[in-house]
């Protein structure tokens, strides 16, 4: 039973992904931060199907111990995917509010240096990807920018928003911050503690549910933002 929840969880978090992704690039036409949410949806969902669908392969056949070459590698992928989907996140950031402070691009330079750090750490053959017991050290190392990055996503977007509902009615993404947090919330004890307690490795489905909430916000947002008020419309 358990093994049949897992399945169709991760298939249908694939399919709404990808879905989510598809749908934007149609919808994008000639809005550039619309296309960059439906390709970063795209390599979301690309980089989670080798890893989901190598461990439902795993699952339904010779089970997890005997597949550690395949999930070590759907996990790589995975990792870096993930990265390259935040520096997506980043430039859909500004697009959608428009920054003009030139100081911000030093935060655009730190979150890619962030990135190439995380995406190099990755790579190390340290990691040993390919076996059962990979090092816990070094799933704490390559998390570090990993985390980082996150932390610099959700200040720029909650930062943002709030100066936003101050001029609009409503931003589509307001809860993306929040969204973000509770992705990092879930999973930080997976990095710290999975291999210890294997039960925790659960809180990896609420982790995905926050996903889903990034996409549908991305949904969201096909919507144009209200105009700003203007003073002669204000009432007295």
């Amino acid at each position: 039973m358990q093994v049949l929840a897992e399945t169709i969880f991760d298939i249908a978090y694939l399919a709404i992904i990808f879905f989510t992704g598809f749908f934007l690039l149609k919808q994008a036409k000639s809005r550039p931060e619309i296309r960059l949410m439906g390709l970063m949806c795209l390599i979301l969902g690309g980089g989670d199907a080798f890893h989901l669908l190598s461990r439902i392969f795993a699952l339904w056949t010779s089970g997890i111990d005997s597949m550690a070459p395949l999930l070590g590698l759907g996990m790589l992928i995975t990792s870096i995917t993930m990265t390259v989907f935040y520096i997506f996140l980043y430039h859909i950031w500004r697009l959608h509010y428009t920054p003009v402070d030139k100081s911000r691009n030093f935060i655009g330079i730190l979150l890619y240096i962030l990135g190439i750090i995380r995406i190099f750490l990755c790579l190390l053959p340290q990691n040993k990807w390919f076996e059962a017991d990979s090092p816990y050290s070094w799933g704490i190392y390559r998390n570090i920018p990993f985390i980082l990055m996150g932390i610099i996503i959700i200040i720029l977007f909650e930062r943002e928003s709030k100066a936003v509902r101050k001029n609009y009615q409503i931003d589509s993404f307001r809860f993306m911050g929040t969204a973000i947090t509770l992705s990092f919330l879930f999973y930080i004890p997976v990095i710290l503690w999975a291999g210890r307690y294997p039960i925790i490795g659960m809180l990896m489905i609420p982790k995905t549910c926050a996903y889903i909430w990034v996409a549908l916000q991305c949904i969201n947002s096909c919507h144009p933002l209200p105009e700003k008020n203007d003073q002669s419309t204000k009432s007295d």
